[in-house]
């Protein structure tokens, strides 16, 4: 199992974190390299696939959550983006590109946490935005 699906509960194919470089209080940094199979690429769009804007930020979130997880602040919780702010996209990613993504925790609590992110692509800002998320437990 890898370190990622270790720190989040997502799984292919929608599991946007490949590895995490760094985790610490201020900072999270983790990559994720886009295949060409990736299952959004069939439809965005034929002939010229692009990486959907609103899965660069699900990919900074689940780099944030991975993060804290790995940190242990937040127990055995689950982490549910609740809103996303201040959303740009400023580069295009496609198919075999690799973004490393740097998450700052702007707030950490028992019941939220609150991050800002961007994604690079070499020197290049990819995608930016703010988010905050909901902690909670499993639901039956």
């Amino acid at each position: 199992m890898r370190e990622t699906e270790k720190l989040l509960p997502h799984r292919d194919p929608f599991l946007f974190v490949d590895r995490i470089e760094k985790a610490d209080r201020e900072e999270i940094i983790g990559y994720k390299r886009f295949k060409e199979d990736e299952f959004f690429f069939k439809g965005h769009f034929p002939g010229y696939p692009v990486v959907p804007g609103v899965i660069m930020i699900e990919s900074m979130a689940q780099c944030g959550g991975a993060g804290v997880n790995k940190l242990g602040i937040l127990g055995d919780s689950l982490i549910f983006l609740a809103t996303v702010e201040k959303a740009k996209f400023r580069k295009q990613v496609r198919p075999g590109d690799e973004i490393r993504m740097v998450i700052r925790n702007k707030r950490i609590s028992k019941s939220m946490l609150r991050q800002s992110g961007k994604a690079y692509l070499g020197d290049d800002v990819a995608a930016e935005a703010e988010w905050l998320c909901l902690v909670g437990r499993e639901s039956s």
